[in-house]
């Protein structure tokens, strides 16, 4: 599978929750440790994260988290350069 999309309630991932300028556009899993001990990667962000490294250990080459309650998020994240959301990759 070349990708998989998380749809969610969320932006994708941000250093800060409570401020959406700090959307990480790209994620790359050698991070997810490094965020997760400085408590970026935490509460319900963490159960999201974690489906995503299984998705990619398992052969996905590319995961999107993208919010549903924006209109066409998932279009706009797969099919622009910028995207709207949070890409995770090996």
């Amino acid at each position: 599978m070349r990708k998989f999309a998380v749809v969610s309630d969320v932006p994708g991932l941000l250093r800060d929750p409570s401020d959406p300028s700090t959307l990480l556009p790209t994620l790359h899993l050698s991070s997810v440790a490094k965020l997760k001990a400085e408590g970026v990667i935490a509460g319900g962000m963490l159960p999201k994260i974690e489906g995503c490294e299984d998705a990619i250990r398992a052969g996905v080459r590319k995961v999107h988290l993208v919010d549903g309650r924006m209109p066409h998020s998932l279009l706009l994240e797969i099919f622009t350069r910028e995207g709207v959301g949070t890409e995770i990759t090996e």
